[in-house]
């Protein structure tokens, strides 16, 4: 919990024992907020340079000798998907016939670049196989109008317009910061929660880019000439990194801001990937007993039998508590009186970080025997690669895989930790991948191997299996703990039944407001420590970018909502900012996600009433809606302050008004839910419960 890396970074990708290195690109039409997306398309004879394809909605023209990509609608609308890589890519060699004509193969030859062109499913496919270690910039994107806005997945997801001064540069009100965006470079693995971006085009026209192979992959924003945001993706192909595969998919939609989420959700779902909290229920029931559940981790007398039976006399009937493994974690009494109440109760740990245990500062970084320095992560000159915050070392998830099946360092971990008799588990980290490339002699390890090992000892930790292990971790009889982790990246959504950490959009200046532990707070006094309990300001430049609910998108859980649940990080509890309180739960009902809170025996007092009433009306609405997926998002108004999220066939509807002026009797600063069979709306008005200054 207060030990992680706040940036950690994660990354997704596949093992491949070839030498060779590989890109493939798809293409698709797609319309936002729906499930499953029909293809129909076929190559044709390639054109000088040009290599053409039918897809649904259209056809795409691919120039062999820039990689610049266009398509034409089938209503006749000419749009550009990639302008021609920066790259160098040399002369292009003749194009031929492959795979009974599916296919097409063209070369670079002073690139050492193979490329192969096909359909997959309706999808423009091409292969780009690299025969040395390289990097390649492409596709280059940008919007062609002012109107048009970008989808980014940072946090839950954010739709900027192109020509905003405070994300572009350029203009905009006198003495605010600008150019939140513009010059900057982030990795579509670790700064991002969902692999992908996209454009709202206007006149129901958009694209989506997805990176389902994001290791190794950067996406630079920067001003094209009219001053309207643009974006270039790198790939860098790298045998020791694992990098082998990177694909990108581009896809038409209808512009809705969510519709490259939709786009992913469908991606994940047609090749298995997606999981479902349905099956989890099924295969562990305690699961459900995440629907309706607001979390929080506890301190102090929180974390007494005593305190758990003050939170469930408030009527709070549904319940995560989480704690730390430090010297004074929840014993078997409170455990019992936390399950009594039908609340979910589990210890913090992590696996990530090891240190001499003579001098250790965490329970959760002493480990047993050798571990320490054995295990340490080395970088290429030997050296061990320093743990967060310069407090040991990072471990290698490769000499945990290698040790486990004689030395069980992670089944005896988790079976001490559960000993009490949790029914969950919180593993930092290991869901958003911070991935390390190991140069040990002992635990060589690529980051895709990294990836591998952690979602296996994940599975293990719930019982699901042991795949690709190299020990049996094991679980803790019948079916394992329900499992979460730290702002989890899709990749790990099938081995998780919730996050803490992906629906917060953290700006670059936020780690930095974070650092001011006069205003912040640091981790003391122990039984409360102000990093968590002390209400904090965030700068204005800072509070724009995170929480401006007209930049605000659900891409998060159009694509994972009903796969697992999520929440912001566990230093932003809904107390901690008392400005945002009204947006903040506003976003989480319109989301259908729970709110997170920090929680000692005072602050109970004080705000235990006002936490029961948000969580009896969250409650109902998430038991009815957690498992299904958000099936559509609407921005009611031109200035985007009134919106509507929809959940399954109906199942629920949600509308927040964000601003100031009531919309068709919907006051501002409240939301309304109706669940299908409701005769009246739901109402709430955050701001008007006790205990909201806000």
């Amino acid at each position: 919990m207060p030990t992680t890396n706040p940036q950690s970074p994660s990354h997704a990708r596949k093992r491949s024992e070839t030498r060779f290195l590989t890109l493939s690109i798809a293409l698709a039409v797609v319309a936002a907020g729906a499930t499953t997306y029909a293809f129909t398309a076929g190559a044709e004879q390639p054109h000088g340079n040009r290599v053409e394809l039918n897809v649904d909605g259209g056809r795409a023209t691919v120039d062999t000798a820039t990689l610049a990509v266009t398509a034409r609608t089938r209503a006749g609308r000419e749009l550009p998907l990639s302008a021609p890589s920066p790259t160098h890519l040399g002369k292009p060699g003749p194009v031929r016939s492959t795979d009974n004509g599916r296919a097409k193969k063209w070369s670079y030859p002073d690139r050492g670049l193979d490329v192969t062109a096909r359909t997959d499913h309706g999808r423009l496919s091409l292969s780009v196989t690299s025969h040395r270690d390289t990097t390649l910039d492409w596709p280059v994107t940008e919007a062609g109008n002012d109107s048009a806005s970008l989808q980014l997945p940072r946090g839950e997801g954010l739709d900027i317009p192109v020509k905003d001064a405070f994300w572009s540069g350029k203009g905009g009100k006198e003495g605010e910061k600008k150019g939140q965006l513009s010059g900057a470079t982030v990795d579509m693995g670790a700064d991002l929660t969902l692999p992908l971006w996209g454009y709202s085009l206007g006149h129901d026209r958009g694209v989506s880019y997805l990176t389902p192979t994001d290791l190794g992959t950067t996406l630079k924003f920067a001003q094209d000439p009219h001053d309207r945001l643009r974006t270039t993706a790198r790939h860098t192909f790298d045998g020791g990194d694992g990098t082998r595969t990177y694909t990108v998919t581009l896809a038409l939609t209808d512009g809705n801001p969510v519709a490259p989420a939709a786009d992913y959700r469908s991606y994940l779902a047609e090749r298995g990937q997606l999981g479902s909290l349905k099956r989890k229920m099924k295969e562990n029931p305690e699961t459900r007993k995440l629907l309706g559940a607001f979390h929080a981790y506890t301190w102090g007398d929180a974390r007494t039998a005593a305190g758990v039976k003050k939170l469930r006399a408030l009527g709070v009937d549904r319940m995560w508590l989480g704690y730390d493994a430090d010297e004074h974690p929840m014993d078997a009494a409170a455990v019992r009186e936390a399950k009594k109440a039908g609340y979910l109760v589990g210890p913090y740990d992590s696996f990530d970080n090891g240190q001499d245990p003579k001098t250790s500062d965490s329970p959760v970084s002493t480990w047993p025997g050798t571990v320490y320095p054995d295990f340490c992560v080395r970088r290429a000159d030997g050296k061990p690669e320093t743990g967060f915050g310069g407090r040991g070392c990072y471990l290698s998830s490769e000499a945990f895989e290698r040790a486990e099946s004689r030395h069980h360092y992670l089944r005896d971990r988790t079976g001490a930790m559960l000993a009490n008799g949790s029914n969950s588990y919180f593993l930092d980290v290991d869901a958003t991948g911070e991935l390390f490339r190991d140069h040990a002699k002992g635990h060589p390890m690529t980051k895709a191997e990294d990836r591998e090992n952690r979602l296996a000892r994940m599975h293990r930790i719930t019982g699901q299996g042991s795949k690709g292990s190299k020990g049996g971790q094991g679980s803790q009889g019948g079916h394992g703990p329900v499992l979460g982790s730290e702002s989890a990246q899709p990749w790990a959504n099938r081995a998780l039944a919730f996050d803490h950490g992906a629906a917060t959009p953290a700006a670059d200046g936020y780690w930095a407001v974070q650092k001011d532990r006069e205003k912040w707070g640091g981790y003391y006094p122990e039984n409360a420590p102000k990093v968590f309990f002390k209400p904090a300001e965030l700068p204005a430049d800072v509070a724009k970018a995170m929480y401006d609910p007209r930049y605000r998108v659900p891409l998060y859980e159009t694509t994972l909502h009903g796969s697992l649940v999520n929440t912001e990080r566990w230093e932003l509890s809904y107390e901690k900012l008392p400005r945002q309180k009204t947006t903040r739960a506003l976003l989480a009902m319109l989301y259908n996600t729970p709110l997170n809170y920090v929680l000692d025996g005072p602050s109970l007092k004080e705000h235990g009433r006002e936490l029961a009433a948000l969580q009896r009306y969250f409650e109902p609405l998430h038991k009815a809606a957690g498992a299904e997926e958000l099936t559509s998002f609407r921005n009611l108004t031109p200035d985007r302050l009134v919106q509507r999220t929809v959940f399954g066939k109906g199942t629920l509807t949600v509308t927040a008004n964000f601003g100031k002026k009531t919309y068709k009797g919907l006051p501002g600063g409240c939301v309304d839910a109706r669940l299908k069979g409701d005769d009246q709306p739901r109402r709430l008005c955050p701001g008007k419960l006790p205990g909201d200054p806000s």
